[in-house]
């Protein structure tokens, strides 16, 4: 057993816990506050979502040795904060509870939004309370009574800084020396891409349900992008997270992908075949995937095409995707949305990198900020 002292609620609290012993399983046993609720215990409802740090955290996922000294906050800690009363009375107004299973939850993330973003409209607002799932609301209401109490506050400075956060309790990342390209997203760029015909969805795995459609420039020539292209081990080396090696005597390639959104980490075995038209400058991937961990399935097609840019590159990429398992919850559309963005200008900046001849950005943060931000989703966090 281990003694730690975390500050409660704005009260010294003390007690010997086990290594693996969750901060909700202290909240609830041994300090019986029982706001905090439990609901999916893998970091994805929100249900039992805490202030640490004054940052919001998965109790259910967060070790209590981890928190010795740290300020913690629960719903219960809330009762006479004047924003959270705010709150209150916009959820009664807006009829943004009904079984109150996810409120606690709800609750916490929304002051987070009020106090951090100041301003936001209905859809970051959306984005913001992606980690947190309700069953009964359908989240309108929700949106709603967020949108009210960021309304009738106004323009008013943040309580909290507006910055991208890295894990609850962590340090801030240093980020990559040469930051990723900005990408451009045009209807009229993206309809280029041949549309996935529905016969390449492989036969085991979750059906393609999703799709996302992205550009990147690529500052190179054309020709010398397409023969990157065709090396996909190489260019396999440009996505964070993925590593494959030489294609098998049937050309199927096999490899593992990690994943990390904040404290979710997954790591999909995964195989894939590509086929390619030279003449075209097009290509497509048709891949599946599994995380044994958590028994997430996912199957991808990824279609390409290569565009001379002046001196450059364009190039237009079509995926869809399905997931089931614990993961699931990732695909939905602001968290995908995000992190295909992220990961698209990661690709990018690391295929450059290539190019030049320079190995590719391996401390690339592909999701890691990204929680604080989706969800900050990505935050959940992505099951």
């Amino acid at each position: 057993m281990t003694a730690i002292a975390i500050n409660l609620n704005g009260r010294r609290f003390e007690a010997d816990v086990s290594p693996r012993t969750q901060l909700a399983e202290l909240l609830r046993d041994k300090a019986l506050l029982t706001g905090t609720h439990l609901g999916c215990e893998h970091g994805i409802c929100g249900a039992c979502t805490v202030l640490v740090d004054g940052a919001p955290a998965r109790a259910c996922i967060t070790y209590a040795v981890a928190c010795d000294g740290a300020d913690v906050v629960t719903v219960e800690g809330l009762d006479n904060d004047p924003l959270a009363a705010e709150l209150r009375a916009a959820f009664r107004e807006q009829h943004a509870l009904q079984c109150g299973f996810c409120t606690p939850g709800m609750l916490i993330t929304a002051r987070d939004i009020v106090a951090r973003l100041p301003g936001a409209d209905s859809d970051r607002i959306r984005l913001e309370l992606a980690g947190n799932l309700c069953r009964c609301t359908g989240y309108l209401g929700v949106i709603q009574a967020v949108k009210q109490v960021v309304d009738a506050r106004g323009e008013v400075a943040p309580l909290l800084p507006a910055e991208r956060l890295g894990p609850v309790g962590a340090r801030p990342c240093a980020q990559a020396a040469v930051p990723p390209a900005p990408i451009a997203t045009t209807p009229e760029t993206v309809a280029k891409v041949a549309p996935l015909p529905a016969a390449s969805a492989p036969t085991d795995g979750p059906a393609p349900q999703h799709a996302l459609a992205r550009n990147l420039a690529v500052a190179a020539p054309v020709d010398a992008v397409w023969a990157q292209f065709a090396d996909v081990v190489a260019l396999s080396r440009c996505l964070p997270g993925a590593e494959f090696g030489a294609p098998d005597a049937q050309g199927m390639l096999h490899g593992r992908l990690h994943v990390k959104f904040g404290p979710v980490r997954a790591a999909f075995e995964a195989s894939a075949r590509q086929t390619t038209e030279p003449a075209e400058r097009s290509g497509r991937l048709v891949g599946q995937g599994r995380d044994r961990l958590t028994g997430t399935r996912v199957t991808a097609e990824i279609a390409y095409a290569l565009h001379a840019a002046d001196a450059d590159t364009r190039v237009d990429i079509e995926v869809r995707y399905g997931l089931s398992g614990r993961l699931a919850q990732f695909a939905r559309g602001a968290l995908a949305e995000r992190f295909a963005d992220r990961l698209t200008a990661d690709f990018a900046h690391n295929l450059e990198r290539l190019l030049a001849g320079t190995p590719p950005d391996a401390t690339t943060p592909a999701a890691e900020g990204l929680w604080a931000r989706l969800l900050k989703w990505l935050r959940l966090s992505n099951t």
